[in-house]
């Protein structure tokens, strides 16, 4: 399974830099990863493909990958059915999975409608920044489980 982290913004903090060079690290244990700073949400929807149909998650021809918006109103998970998520989706699906944190005014009508998930860290409201990390930190536990590596340990 391939995964990209994507995230809207510069990081300005050096440990939010370090921590994610961290869990990316971690997390290529298990899985190809890859992340990726973006200008804007612009290349979001080339991760996608080019040609949207009218029904939202539904791609024409030219998807590319599997878009996941981190949005305060997306589903929410425990690390488990996380993990299953992930599990799930790289026995039924070849395409990268994009995780995207996006701006601080939130992803755009155009890019949510390009989603096929959306997927929440919870009720609480996150810097940018550290919501990455928290979903760096979350996609590497989810390998550990899938693994049966003693990181998580259930509670």
């Amino acid at each position: 399974m391939k995964i990209k982290i994507a995230w809207i913004g510069k990081t300005k903090e050096a440990a939010i830099e370090a921590l994610t060079a961290e869990y990316l690290k971690r997390i290529s244990r298990y899985a190809a990863v890859e992340g990726v700073a973006l200008r804007d949400e612009a290349p979001l929807l080339e991760f996608r493909g080019r040609v949207a149909s009218s029904r939202r998650g539904t791609m024409a021809r030219g998807a590319n990958s599997t878009l996941v918006l981190m949005d305060s109103q997306g589903k929410e998970f425990s690390s488990e059915q996380f993990a299953r998520f992930l599990r799930d989706y790289q026995d039924r699906n070849p395409l990268p999975l994009v995780f995207a944190v996006g701006p601080a005014d939130g992803f755009s009508e155009a890019t949510k409608a390009m989603a096929q998930h959306t997927m929440s860290l919870g009720k609480i409201t996150l810097p940018h920044g550290l919501a990455r990390v928290v979903l760096l930190e979350q996609v590497y536990r989810a390998l550990t489980i899938l693994k049966g590596h003693p990181y998580h340990s259930g509670h």
